[in-house]
């Protein structure tokens, strides 16, 4: 049995719609973030920052912590800063 679904969030303050519809399209459009793994959105609105979930099975952990640092490495093309990442335990 797989077991529940695994996330690591980021939170992303001070990134406005135009820079995270950019983050959204290169991580459409990059195969590190292709499934079994899942990229869940929630685009910033006024006083809420954006986030970005990467959920993935416990047996895909290692895919989904590889793609953690991906997307580390994409947000900083851009210039965000990212205020957290929440991992969980293994």
């Amino acid at each position: 049995m797989e077991g529940e679904p695994l996330g690591i969030t980021f939170v992303l303050e001070g990134l406005d719609d135009l820079g995270f519809t950019r983050v959204l399209r290169d991580l459409l459009h990059d195969p590190t973030f292709a499934r079994p793994l899942q990229v869940q959105a929630q685009e910033p609105r006024a006083g809420v920052p954006g986030r970005l979930t990467l959920v993935f099975d416990p047996s895909e952990r290692e895919r989904g912590l590889n793609a953690m640092q991906r997307l580390k490495t994409v947000l900083l093309r851009y210039g965000v800063q990212v205020d957290s990442v929440s991992v969980p335990p293994r």
